[in-house]
């Protein structure tokens, strides 16, 4: 029986005013698992004056109120993990004991980070050339926030803004994707549990006509974006004058010197390529290998390789489950053809995989030979492939890795710390990681694009969701 599920519009639960509902089908079985109602525009627009309403008292709670407030969020989201994640992989795809449980533990840890980041979160006084005069900075709520959020990590990635968003006084607004809301609306639970003022969370799932119109509409102060750099891209030219976060495309190179651990360099790429089956912003996208390993390198990833376990999302034997839609995995389909017709050789996979429920089942798959040029080189393939490309030397190597438009997280692996610093330098890329995958990730970590690159901006630190405000006291004469 397929469920129906209600929005979380201002803090109520609702079918809305849409007149319409979305089957959401799993990529997993394949089944009719849920109703998700449409929203009107009418609802967006009743959404955001109550957030606007809400956000007007709660930006005068005091920071520790806040920091309480996101505490008892958490607590109450303890008790949902385990639901929360086996919704999670029926509508996502992603093995539950070997993922989504982590998953979800972690994405809570946003309101425990942003409770103790806002109890610090402080201004400063600052020298003035006129004795009687003094001046202080503040942080001020920006506003409301509206969060356009990937079907990738559908609870995750909605959390980066919501936990700091509330700590620091705003109102959030979230679009997730239709196709991959149900995890994000049962955890919203947690929300009236923890007696979060009504107004200053919603979820209105939707696809761009949604977003569109949040994007545009007059009474949103601030957009935060995750998903791919064409989408960013029309974002970018619908919302005016507003605030913005942008975390978009990656393309993550691992490069291996000649000094390197390519055992361990091997095991993390292959990890980093099939993680959540690829479809992972910072991803495992390519490896470029100097010569002298090269060979090694390609023994290793393909005995690394057959602890790739696809199957049952369910069954705690699976490390790989399907992805998630047929758009991305039809990307798949067009990268590998394209791959192999200029040349690279397929080593092991390349194509579907039989005998699944449904069609997104894919094959863990290793490429050599990769030209430069190619699309698995060039663009986000967001599936689980490990193309590796071959560089003659460290200049060569950083050649390769930043002649593409994107630069979110990349990894460089060497037993030499001035070659460690020596790629860091030179590396385009917003985060470089040292002897581990590409796929690293911390709650903590600054988090985002490299400049000059279409990956984005922002870092989704809590100062991002503040308003610096300067206040000047002319104090008279003496």
């Amino acid at each position: 029986m397929a469920e129906d599920l209600a929005l979380y519009l201002a803090g109520e639960w609702t079918e809305g005013t849409g007149g319409s509902h979305h089957e959401l089908l799993s990529p997993a079985t394949g089944d009719h698992i849920a109703n998700v109602p449409l929203a009107s525009r009418h609802d967006i627009d009743g959404a955001v004056a109550v957030a606007r309403a809400a956000q007007d008292e709660f930006r005068f709670w005091s920071a520790f109120e806040r920091a309480d407030l996101c505490h008892r969020i958490a607590s109450a989201v303890e008790d949902l993990v385990p639901e929360v994640a086996r919704i999670q992989t029926l509508e996502q795809g992603k093995p539950y004991h070997a993922e989504s449980l982590d998953d979800i533990e972690e994405a809570n840890q946003y309101f425990i980070n942003a409770a103790e980041d806002v109890k610090r979160l402080s201004g400063e006084n600052i020298p003035t050339t006129d004795r009687n005069k003094r001046m202080f900075t503040f942080r001020r709520p920006v506003g409301v926030w509206a969060a356009i959020t990937p079907w990738n990590f559908p609870v995750t990635i909605p959390l980066e803004y919501v936990g700091p968003g509330l700590a620091a006084g705003n109102a959030v607004i979230v679009k997730p994707p239709v196709f991959t809301s149900w995890a994000l609306l049962e955890l919203a639970k947690a929300f009236d549990e923890a007696g979060v003022p009504k107004g200053l969370i919603s979820i209105i799932p939707g696809g761009p006509e949604i977003g569109e119109a949040l994007v545009t509409h007059p009474g949103i102060d601030a957009i935060g974006f995750t998903g791919s750099s064409a989408t960013g891209a029309r974002i970018i030219s619908q919302m005016g004058i507003k605030r913005s976060i942008m975390e978009m495309s990656g393309n993550g190179p691992t490069i291996v010197t000649d000094d390197a651990n390519v055992s361990a360099a091997a095991s993390a790429a292959v990890y980093g390529a099939y993680y959540n089956a690829g479809q992972v912003c910072c991803a495992t996208e390519r490896v470029i290998v100097t010569e002298a390993v090269h060979d090694e390198f390609v023994d290793r990833a393909l005995q690394a390789a057959q602890d790739v376990r696809l199957g049952d999302p369910f069954d705690e034997a699976t490390n790989m489950g399907p992805m998630n839609n047929e758009p991305t995995a039809a990307k798949m389909d067009r990268h590998l053809a394209d791959a192999a017709d200029r040349g690279a050789e397929i080593l092991t996979g390349g194509s579907r995989a039989g005998g699944f429920p449904t069609d997104l089942y894919y094959e863990f798959t290793v490429i050599d030979g990769v030209p430069e040029d190619s699309a698995v080189s060039q663009e986000e393939s967001f599936g689980p492939v490990l193309p590796i490309l071959t560089a003659h030397d460290d200049e060569d190597a950083v050649g390769v890795a930043n002649r593409t438009r994107l630069g979110l997280q990349a990894a460089v692996f060497t037993t030499s710390l001035r070659r460690a610093f020596w790629y860091a330098d030179r590396i385009r890329s917003g985060t470089v990681v040292v002897n581990d995958s590409t796929d690293f990730w911390e709650t903590f970590q600054p988090f985002g694009g490299a400049a000059g690159t279409d990956t984005g901006w922002g870092r989704g630190a809590i100062e991002e969701f503040t308003d610096l405000q300067t206040l000047v006291i002319d104090l008279g004469p003496p």
